[in-house]
């Protein structure tokens, strides 16, 4: 059995890891750079995971929708995995596959941000949520662990944690999606 101190550790060693992978930094700093243009132009952010993604896609999303840091006007985001009775009736009238992509349809707009969160990136909900961003012109980020999973292949920027472990990389997820939602109200303020 691990001790305190070496989770700790493994959690401080990931981020480390994302600290020193300057293509990583460069690809969070282009999802607040698309964010923040997003929001200035008057579009909204679409936010989605399952599980304990599904809890941090809704935890960004209240970031967005109330303060981070700083007093400002409320920004628009829409956490998809919150309505039940809209994931319920489509996973019952077509499949728990669609319960993203049929939101999407109905709320995303061109301009707009899709933002998936996935530890394993296998997500075929979000994917096939992507794969319809993809045709109008939705701007689709994917935070994922380190082999960014299916979902690679369907986003526009992937931010993989480097790392395999679930609970390492959704600690890793909530820590970067902080510094998304700073940043991008610091720029917005």
């Amino acid at each position: 059995m691990r001790s305190v101190s070496e989770i700790i550790a493994d959690s401080i060693n990931t981020k480390n890891k994302i600290l020193e992978n300057k293509n990583l930094i460069e690809r969070i700093d282009l999802s607040i750079q698309k964010i923040t243009f997003a929001l200035k132009n008057g579009k909204k952010i679409l936010f989605c995971g399952n599980g304990g993604s599904a809890a941090d896609a809704q935890h960004l999303t209240a970031e967005f929708t109330g303060r981070f840091y700083l007093e400002r006007q409320p920004l628009p985001a829409i956490c998809l995995n919150t309505n039940v009775s809209a994931i319920t009736a489509i996973a019952n009238d077509y499949s728990f596959d669609d319960v993203f992509s049929r939101q999407t349809k109905a709320l995303g707009q061109q301009g707009d941000i899709l933002f998936g969160i996935t530890t394993s990136g296998n997500s075929q909900n979000i994917i096939n949520a992507f794969e319809y961003a993809k045709t109008q012109n939705i701007t689709t980020i994917a935070l994922t662990g380190e082999t960014g999973g299916k979902i690679k292949d369907y986003c526009d920027i992937l931010i993989n944690v480097p790392s395999k472990d679930t609970p390492r990389i959704q600690e890793a997820h909530i820590t970067i999606g902080h510094i998304i939602c700073e940043l991008t109200e610091k720029e917005l303020a």
